[in-house]
Protein backbone atom coordinates (compact mmCIF):
# COMPACT_ATOMS: atom_id res chain seq x y z
CA UNK A 1 0.00 0.00 0.00
CA UNK A 2 1.36 3.41 -0.98
CA UNK A 3 2.13 6.12 1.55
CA UNK A 4 -0.61 8.29 0.07
CA UNK A 5 -3.27 5.63 0.69
CA UNK A 6 -2.06 5.06 4.23
CA UNK A 7 -2.23 8.77 4.96
CA UNK A 8 -5.69 9.01 3.42
CA UNK A 9 -7.01 6.12 5.52
CA UNK A 10 -5.50 7.61 8.69
CA UNK A 11 -7.17 10.98 8.04
CA UNK A 12 -10.50 9.25 7.36
CA UNK A 13 -10.28 7.26 10.60
CA UNK A 14 -9.45 10.44 12.51
CA UNK A 15 -12.45 12.24 11.01
CA UNK A 16 -14.77 9.34 11.89
CA UNK A 17 -13.51 9.31 15.49
CA UNK A 18 -13.94 13.07 15.69
CA UNK A 19 -17.49 12.83 14.35
CA UNK A 20 -18.36 10.15 16.88
CA UNK A 21 -16.96 12.30 19.67
CA UNK A 22 -18.87 15.37 18.47
CA UNK A 23 -22.27 13.72 18.13
CA UNK A 24 -22.24 11.14 20.92
CA UNK A 25 -20.25 12.83 23.68
CA UNK A 26 -22.02 16.05 24.70
CA UNK A 27 -19.30 17.00 27.16
CA UNK A 28 -16.86 17.31 24.20
CA UNK A 29 -18.55 20.46 22.86
CA UNK A 30 -16.75 23.00 25.12
CA UNK A 31 -13.38 21.48 24.27
CA UNK A 32 -14.06 21.47 20.53
CA UNK A 33 -15.30 25.07 20.61
CA UNK A 34 -12.23 26.23 22.54
CA UNK A 35 -9.87 24.79 19.89
CA UNK A 36 -12.00 26.01 16.96
CA UNK A 37 -12.81 22.58 15.62
CA UNK A 38 -16.44 23.51 14.94
CA UNK A 39 -15.38 26.54 12.86
CA UNK A 40 -12.81 24.49 11.00
CA UNK A 41 -15.36 21.84 10.05
CA UNK A 42 -18.15 24.31 9.46
CA UNK A 43 -20.42 22.69 12.05
CA UNK A 44 -22.92 24.73 14.06
CA UNK A 45 -22.58 23.85 17.81
CA UNK A 46 -25.66 22.38 19.44
CA UNK A 47 -27.10 24.75 22.04
CA UNK A 48 -26.84 23.44 25.60
CA UNK A 49 -30.18 22.71 27.17
CA UNK A 50 -31.11 24.58 30.29
CA UNK A 51 -30.69 22.73 33.59
CA UNK A 52 -33.47 20.29 34.04
CA UNK A 53 -34.69 20.69 30.45
CA UNK A 54 -33.51 17.26 29.50
CA UNK A 55 -35.93 15.57 31.88
CA UNK A 56 -35.10 12.74 34.21
CA UNK A 57 -33.08 10.65 31.76
CA UNK A 58 -29.43 10.62 30.85
CA UNK A 59 -29.82 13.09 27.97
CA UNK A 60 -27.81 16.31 27.63
CA UNK A 61 -28.56 18.94 30.21
CA UNK A 62 -30.65 16.66 32.44
CA UNK A 63 -29.75 15.58 35.98
CA UNK A 64 -27.50 12.54 36.29
CA UNK A 65 -29.24 9.41 37.41
CA UNK A 66 -27.53 8.00 40.48
CA UNK A 67 -28.23 5.35 43.10
CA UNK A 68 -28.42 6.82 46.58
CA UNK A 69 -28.00 5.34 50.03
CA UNK A 70 -28.89 6.76 53.43
CA UNK A 71 -26.21 7.56 55.99
CA UNK A 72 -26.68 5.81 59.33
CA UNK A 73 -24.64 5.81 62.54
CA UNK A 74 -22.76 2.98 64.20
CA UNK A 75 -20.57 2.60 67.22
CA UNK A 76 -16.89 2.10 66.46
CA UNK A 77 -15.93 -1.23 68.03
CA UNK A 78 -12.46 -1.59 69.48
CA UNK A 79 -11.19 -5.15 69.15
CA UNK A 80 -8.39 -6.61 71.27
CA UNK A 81 -6.94 -10.02 70.44
CA UNK A 82 -4.51 -12.09 72.49
CA UNK A 83 -3.19 -15.63 72.82
CA UNK A 84 -4.02 -17.41 76.07
CA UNK A 85 -3.30 -20.73 77.77
CA UNK A 86 -6.17 -22.97 78.84
CA UNK A 87 -6.32 -24.63 82.24
CA UNK A 88 -8.84 -27.06 83.63
CA UNK A 89 -11.22 -25.72 86.23
CA UNK A 90 -9.47 -27.91 88.81
CA UNK A 91 -6.47 -30.20 88.45
CA UNK A 92 -4.98 -32.39 91.18
CA UNK A 93 -1.93 -34.64 91.32
CA UNK A 94 -3.24 -37.70 93.16
CA UNK A 95 -0.52 -38.98 95.51
CA UNK A 96 -0.05 -41.83 97.94
CA UNK A 97 0.10 -40.71 101.58
CA UNK A 98 2.25 -43.60 102.74
CA UNK A 99 4.76 -46.17 101.53
CA UNK A 100 3.47 -49.56 100.51
CA UNK A 101 3.09 -52.16 97.80
CA UNK A 102 0.22 -51.84 95.33
CA UNK A 103 -2.36 -54.56 95.98
CA UNK A 104 -5.00 -53.46 93.44
CA UNK A 105 -5.51 -50.77 90.79
CA UNK A 106 -9.21 -49.88 90.60
CA UNK A 107 -9.06 -47.34 87.75
CA UNK A 108 -7.82 -47.15 84.16
CA UNK A 109 -6.21 -44.38 82.15
CA UNK A 110 -8.65 -41.82 80.76
CA UNK A 111 -11.50 -42.90 83.01
CA UNK A 112 -13.97 -40.49 84.59
CA UNK A 113 -13.66 -40.88 88.37
CA UNK A 114 -16.24 -39.74 90.90
CA UNK A 115 -15.23 -37.88 94.03
CA UNK A 116 -14.25 -40.36 96.77
CA UNK A 117 -13.93 -43.36 94.47
CA UNK A 118 -11.13 -45.85 95.27
CA UNK A 119 -8.22 -45.63 92.83
CA UNK A 120 -5.37 -47.65 94.40
CA UNK A 121 -5.26 -50.18 97.24
CA UNK A 122 -1.98 -50.82 99.08
CA UNK A 123 -1.08 -53.84 101.19
CA UNK A 124 -2.92 -53.35 104.51
CA UNK A 125 -2.30 -56.52 106.52
CA UNK A 126 -0.13 -54.79 109.12
CA UNK A 127 -2.68 -52.00 109.50
CA UNK A 128 -5.54 -54.47 109.92
CA UNK A 129 -3.59 -56.29 112.67
CA UNK A 130 -2.82 -52.98 114.39
CA UNK A 131 -6.51 -52.05 114.37
CA UNK A 132 -7.55 -55.39 115.85
CA UNK A 133 -4.88 -55.07 118.56
CA UNK A 134 -6.11 -51.59 119.45
CA UNK A 135 -9.67 -52.86 119.76
CA UNK A 136 -8.53 -55.65 122.11
CA UNK A 137 -6.63 -53.15 124.22
CA UNK A 138 -9.75 -50.98 124.44
CA UNK A 139 -11.91 -53.90 125.51
CA UNK A 140 -9.37 -54.88 128.20
CA UNK A 141 -9.10 -51.31 129.45
CA UNK A 142 -12.88 -50.97 129.63
CA UNK A 143 -13.19 -54.22 131.64
CA UNK A 144 -10.47 -53.05 134.05
CA UNK A 145 -12.20 -49.72 134.51
CA UNK A 146 -15.54 -51.41 135.22
CA UNK A 147 -13.93 -53.72 137.81
CA UNK A 148 -12.11 -50.89 139.61
CA UNK A 149 -15.25 -48.79 139.63
CA UNK A 150 -17.16 -51.51 141.46
CA UNK A 151 -14.34 -51.89 143.98
CA UNK A 152 -14.17 -48.16 144.42
CA UNK A 153 -17.75 -48.08 145.63
CA UNK A 154 -16.70 -50.26 148.56
CA UNK A 155 -13.63 -48.18 149.30
CA UNK A 156 -11.14 -50.92 148.36
CA UNK A 157 -9.56 -48.93 145.44
CA UNK A 158 -8.23 -45.41 145.52
CA UNK A 159 -9.45 -42.68 143.23
CA UNK A 160 -5.99 -42.47 141.70
CA UNK A 161 -6.17 -46.05 140.53
CA UNK A 162 -9.60 -45.46 138.95
CA UNK A 163 -8.25 -42.38 137.19
CA UNK A 164 -5.41 -44.43 135.74
CA UNK A 165 -7.93 -46.95 134.39
CA UNK A 166 -9.92 -44.17 132.75
CA UNK A 167 -6.76 -42.85 131.07
CA UNK A 168 -6.02 -46.35 129.82
CA UNK A 169 -9.45 -46.51 128.17
CA UNK A 170 -8.90 -43.15 126.50
CA UNK A 171 -5.46 -44.22 125.29
CA UNK A 172 -6.92 -47.39 123.78
CA UNK A 173 -9.56 -45.33 122.02
CA UNK A 174 -6.86 -43.08 120.52
CA UNK A 175 -4.96 -46.15 119.40
CA UNK A 176 -8.05 -47.36 117.54
CA UNK A 177 -8.41 -44.00 115.81
CA UNK A 178 -4.75 -44.04 114.78
CA UNK A 179 -5.06 -47.58 113.44
CA UNK A 180 -8.14 -46.60 111.44
CA UNK A 181 -6.28 -43.64 109.93
CA UNK A 182 -3.35 -45.86 109.02
CA UNK A 183 -5.73 -48.32 107.39
CA UNK A 184 -7.50 -45.55 105.45
CA UNK A 185 -4.16 -44.34 104.08
CA UNK A 186 -3.62 -47.69 102.38
CA UNK A 187 -6.48 -46.73 100.04
CA UNK A 188 -5.91 -43.87 97.55
CA UNK A 189 -9.23 -42.15 96.73
CA UNK A 190 -10.19 -39.44 94.26
CA UNK A 191 -10.21 -35.96 95.86
CA UNK A 192 -12.61 -34.63 93.20
CA UNK A 193 -14.74 -35.73 90.28
CA UNK A 194 -12.91 -35.54 86.99
CA UNK A 195 -11.04 -37.23 84.19
CA UNK A 196 -7.98 -39.29 85.04
CA UNK A 197 -4.84 -39.03 82.96
CA UNK A 198 -2.37 -41.80 82.30
CA UNK A 199 -1.95 -44.28 85.16
CA UNK A 200 1.52 -45.84 85.22
CA UNK A 201 1.09 -47.80 88.47
CA UNK A 202 0.83 -51.60 88.33
CA UNK A 203 0.00 -54.24 90.90
CA UNK A 204 3.17 -55.09 92.83
CA UNK A 205 4.79 -51.66 92.43
CA UNK A 206 6.07 -50.12 95.60
CA UNK A 207 4.93 -46.58 96.15
CA UNK A 208 6.71 -44.11 98.34
CA UNK A 209 4.98 -41.39 100.24
CA UNK A 210 3.95 -38.51 97.92
CA UNK A 211 4.42 -40.55 94.73
CA UNK A 212 2.01 -39.35 92.01
CA UNK A 213 -0.55 -41.99 91.06
CA UNK A 214 -2.15 -39.91 88.27
CA UNK A 215 -3.45 -36.45 87.37
CA UNK A 216 -7.18 -35.87 87.93
CA UNK A 217 -8.75 -32.89 86.14
CA UNK A 218 -12.20 -31.37 86.28
CA UNK A 219 -12.47 -29.89 82.77
CA UNK A 220 -16.18 -29.13 82.81
CA UNK A 221 -14.95 -25.56 82.35
CA UNK A 222 -11.68 -24.28 80.93
CA UNK A 223 -9.99 -21.19 82.35
CA UNK A 224 -7.91 -19.14 79.89
CA UNK A 225 -5.07 -16.90 81.07
CA UNK A 226 -4.16 -14.07 78.71
CA UNK A 227 -2.96 -10.47 78.74
CA UNK A 228 -4.53 -7.25 77.45
CA UNK A 229 -2.97 -3.82 76.85
CA UNK A 230 -3.26 -1.30 79.63
CA UNK A 231 -5.26 1.12 77.45
CA UNK A 232 -8.41 -1.04 77.90
CA UNK A 233 -8.14 -1.46 81.67
CA UNK A 234 -10.93 1.02 82.34
CA UNK A 235 -13.32 -1.01 80.16
CA UNK A 236 -12.61 -4.38 81.80
CA UNK A 237 -15.16 -5.86 84.16
CA UNK A 238 -15.85 -9.44 85.28
CA UNK A 239 -18.80 -10.91 83.44
CA UNK A 240 -18.19 -9.25 80.07
CA UNK A 241 -18.28 -11.60 77.04
CA UNK A 242 -15.21 -12.77 75.14
CA UNK A 243 -14.85 -14.77 71.93
CA UNK A 244 -12.52 -17.76 71.94
CA UNK A 245 -11.01 -19.85 69.18
CA UNK A 246 -8.97 -22.97 69.75
CA UNK A 247 -5.63 -22.83 67.93
CA UNK A 248 -5.52 -26.61 67.62
CA UNK A 249 -8.00 -28.58 65.55
CA UNK A 250 -11.03 -26.80 64.12
CA UNK A 251 -11.01 -23.16 65.33
CA UNK A 252 -14.74 -23.00 66.09
CA UNK A 253 -15.61 -19.72 67.87
CA UNK A 254 -16.86 -20.15 71.43
CA UNK A 255 -18.45 -17.71 73.82
CA UNK A 256 -16.65 -17.18 77.10
CA UNK A 257 -16.92 -14.89 80.09
CA UNK A 258 -14.31 -12.71 81.74
CA UNK A 259 -13.95 -13.89 85.35
CA UNK A 260 -10.93 -12.20 86.94
CA UNK A 261 -8.73 -9.15 86.41
CA UNK A 262 -5.27 -8.81 87.95
CA UNK A 263 -4.32 -5.67 89.86
CA UNK A 264 -0.74 -5.23 88.60
CA UNK A 265 0.37 -4.03 85.15
CA UNK A 266 3.54 -5.63 83.84
CA UNK A 267 6.07 -2.82 83.47
CA UNK A 268 7.98 -4.52 80.66
CA UNK A 269 5.06 -5.32 78.33
CA UNK A 270 2.53 -2.74 79.65
CA UNK A 271 -0.10 -5.49 79.78
CA UNK A 272 -2.47 -6.79 82.42
CA UNK A 273 -3.20 -10.43 83.17
CA UNK A 274 -6.86 -11.46 83.01
CA UNK A 275 -8.80 -14.72 83.04
CA UNK A 276 -11.82 -15.95 81.14
CA UNK A 277 -13.80 -19.17 81.42
CA UNK A 278 -15.60 -21.23 78.78
CA UNK A 279 -17.97 -24.16 79.25
CA UNK A 280 -16.67 -27.51 78.05
CA UNK A 281 -19.90 -29.50 78.05
CA UNK A 282 -18.88 -31.43 74.92
CA UNK A 283 -15.49 -32.24 76.47
CA UNK A 284 -13.52 -31.31 73.35
CA UNK A 285 -11.11 -28.96 75.14
CA UNK A 286 -8.09 -29.95 77.19
CA UNK A 287 -5.89 -28.46 79.85
CA UNK A 288 -2.88 -26.73 78.29
CA UNK A 289 -4.49 -25.86 74.94
CA UNK A 290 -3.80 -22.48 73.34
CA UNK A 291 -6.66 -20.10 72.53
CA UNK A 292 -7.09 -16.92 70.54
CA UNK A 293 -9.13 -14.53 72.69
CA UNK A 294 -10.98 -11.57 71.17
CA UNK A 295 -12.70 -8.83 73.15
CA UNK A 296 -14.74 -5.92 71.80
CA UNK A 297 -15.04 -2.57 73.53
CA UNK A 298 -17.59 0.09 72.47
CA UNK A 299 -16.15 3.34 71.20
CA UNK A 300 -17.41 6.57 69.62
CA UNK A 301 -20.33 6.87 67.21
CA UNK A 302 -19.50 7.63 63.57
CA UNK A 303 -21.47 7.99 60.32
CA UNK A 304 -21.87 4.68 58.50
CA UNK A 305 -21.98 4.60 54.68
CA UNK A 306 -22.09 1.89 52.06
CA UNK A 307 -18.62 0.75 51.01
CA UNK A 308 -19.38 1.79 47.38
CA UNK A 309 -19.88 5.40 48.46
CA UNK A 310 -16.23 5.96 49.40
CA UNK A 311 -14.19 7.41 46.52
CA UNK A 312 -10.56 8.44 46.28
CA UNK A 313 -8.76 11.42 44.83
CA UNK A 314 -5.29 12.90 45.08
CA UNK A 315 -6.31 14.63 48.32
CA UNK A 316 -7.72 11.52 50.00
CA UNK A 317 -11.04 9.76 50.46
CA UNK A 318 -14.44 11.43 49.99
CA UNK A 319 -18.12 10.73 49.32
CA UNK A 320 -20.64 12.40 47.04
CA UNK A 321 -23.55 13.75 49.08
CA UNK A 322 -26.81 14.55 47.30
CA UNK A 323 -28.42 17.65 48.77
CA UNK A 324 -31.19 19.72 47.16
CA UNK A 325 -30.73 17.82 43.90
CA UNK A 326 -27.05 18.66 43.59
CA UNK A 327 -23.90 16.66 44.26
CA UNK A 328 -21.31 17.93 46.70
CA UNK A 329 -18.00 16.39 47.60
CA UNK A 330 -17.50 15.66 51.31
CA UNK A 331 -14.00 14.67 52.50
CA UNK A 332 -14.02 11.76 54.96
CA UNK A 333 -11.55 9.74 56.99
CA UNK A 334 -12.13 5.98 57.22
CA UNK A 335 -12.26 4.80 60.84
CA UNK A 336 -13.39 1.18 60.45
CA UNK A 337 -14.30 -1.22 57.65
CA UNK A 338 -17.06 -3.73 58.25
CA UNK A 339 -18.25 -6.42 55.82
CA UNK A 340 -20.87 -4.15 54.20
CA UNK A 341 -20.50 -0.71 55.78
CA UNK A 342 -17.69 1.75 56.39
CA UNK A 343 -17.46 4.00 59.44
CA UNK A 344 -16.12 7.42 58.46
CA UNK A 345 -15.39 10.74 60.08
CA UNK A 346 -16.55 13.80 58.17
CA UNK A 347 -19.26 16.40 57.70
CA UNK A 348 -22.05 13.84 57.47
CA UNK A 349 -25.20 13.47 59.54
CA UNK A 350 -27.58 10.60 60.02
CA UNK A 351 -30.20 10.70 57.28
CA UNK A 352 -27.98 12.31 54.61
CA UNK A 353 -27.98 10.64 51.21
CA UNK A 354 -24.77 9.67 49.46
CA UNK A 355 -24.16 8.38 45.93
CA UNK A 356 -23.13 4.71 45.64
CA UNK A 357 -23.60 4.22 41.88
CA UNK A 358 -23.15 6.69 39.03
CA UNK A 359 -20.19 8.59 40.52
CA UNK A 360 -18.03 8.42 37.37
CA UNK A 361 -19.37 11.62 35.72
CA UNK A 362 -20.18 13.64 38.84
CA UNK A 363 -18.70 17.08 39.45
CA UNK A 364 -19.29 19.45 42.38
CA UNK A 365 -22.64 21.14 41.91
CA UNK A 366 -23.86 18.70 39.24
CA UNK A 367 -27.56 17.98 39.25
CA UNK A 368 -28.48 14.47 40.30
CA UNK A 369 -31.70 12.50 40.44
CA UNK A 370 -32.16 9.27 42.42
CA UNK A 371 -32.64 6.21 40.23
CA UNK A 372 -33.84 4.34 43.31
CA UNK A 373 -36.21 7.00 44.59
CA UNK A 374 -39.11 4.56 45.06
CA UNK A 375 -36.95 2.15 47.01
CA UNK A 376 -35.61 4.96 49.22
CA UNK A 377 -39.15 6.17 49.89
CA UNK A 378 -40.15 2.69 50.99
CA UNK A 379 -37.09 2.50 53.28
CA UNK A 380 -37.91 5.89 54.76
CA UNK A 381 -41.52 4.83 55.38
CA UNK A 382 -40.37 1.60 57.02
CA UNK A 383 -37.91 3.51 59.23
CA UNK A 384 -40.60 5.96 60.28
CA UNK A 385 -42.95 3.10 61.09
CA UNK A 386 -40.31 1.45 63.27
CA UNK A 387 -39.74 4.71 65.12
Amino acid sequence: MSLFKQTLLSVAALLVALAVWVFFVPSAQPVLERFGVYRLLGIEPVAQAAPGAGGPGFGPGGPTKVVLDTVTTQVLSQRVSAIGDGRALRSVDVRSERTGSVRAVEVTSGQYVENGAVMIRLEDRAEVIALERARLMLADAQDELARLTQLGDSGSVTAVRIREAELAVQTAQLAIRQAEVDLEQTVVTAPLSGWLGLVEVEVGDRLSAQDVVGVLTDRSQITIDFRVPERVIADLSPGMPVELRSMSGVPVPMAGTLTAVDNIVDRASRTLRVQAVVDNAQDNLRDGMAFEVTMEFPGETYPSVDALAVQWSSTGSFVWRARDGKAEQVPVVIRQRNPDRVLVEGDLAEGDTVVIEGVQTLRPGAEVAPANEAAMARDATSSAARL
